[in-house]
């Protein structure tokens, strides 16, 4: 254990107060030592760890209990802070999983000939299961109830998408209203406030 020790404890502490004190202790040290700070989430950890490494330290997490993490930055000379620099330390947030919502609202894609705007969108939903990042939800709805039903020339790649864990669902009033209510083939029936509330919550809606 370095001779020139300073323990913060940031459990409790919101971003950016865990990297704030840490900076400021490592300033202090004015010189070699080391700066142990506890914290109680994974993002502080993940913040403390890139600001010792940009300060050039060397830098070890330790997890002590279920919510507790002891953060380690050593340093073999003084850390130089510039004035100001505490105040404005932002943290980075890791962002959210990406979720896509692909809408299908039309049996063909696009405006002008339908039969080329069928043709469009069989290419399309094939497209979708050669992606290496695939849809989280699909939806149909409207003459798009139409995809999912027998007879579709969709229907293969559909089951494809459904097998590798993406959601198909399709709006049942579209189904009775085209007389479908007895054809689904593949996914689920839905109604317009799973279709909202889907729609609300995606990263990105994508209609082809």
């Amino acid at each position: 254990m370095s001779e020139n020790k300073l323990v913060v404890d940031a459990r409790g502490d919101a971003c950016p107060i865990p990297v704030v004190k840490t900076l400021k202790a490592l300033g202090a040290l004015e010189g070699a030592g080391e700066v142990e700070t506890i914290v109680d989430n994974k993002i502080a950890v993940e913040n403390l760890t890139r600001m010792g490494e940009n300060k050039g330290c060397t830098v070890a997490a330790d997890q002590t209990a279920e919510k507790e993490w002891h953060v380690t930055a050593s340093t073999d000379k003084a850390v130089g802070v510039a004035e100001g620099e505490p105040e404005a330390v932002t943290c980075d947030v890791p962002a959210g999983p990406r979720r896509v919502v692909v809408q299908v609202a039309s049996d063909a894609m696009g405006i002008g000939d339908d039969e080329l705007g069928h043709k469009l969108l069989k290419g399309f939903i094939y497209s979708l299961t050669q992606l290496d990042q695939l849809p989280a939800t699909m939806l149909f709805y409207n003459s798009g109830a139409r995809v999912t039903c027998e007879g579709s020339a969709s229907l293969e790649d559909l089951r494809n998408l459904a097998d590798v864990g993406v959601e198909i669902l399709t709006c049942g009033t579209c189904l009775d209203h085209y007389g479908l209510t007895d054809k689904l083939a593949v996914g689920e029936v839905t109604n317009i406030y799973v279709i909202a509330q889907k729609l609300t919550g995606a990263s990105v809606v994508v209609r082809p």
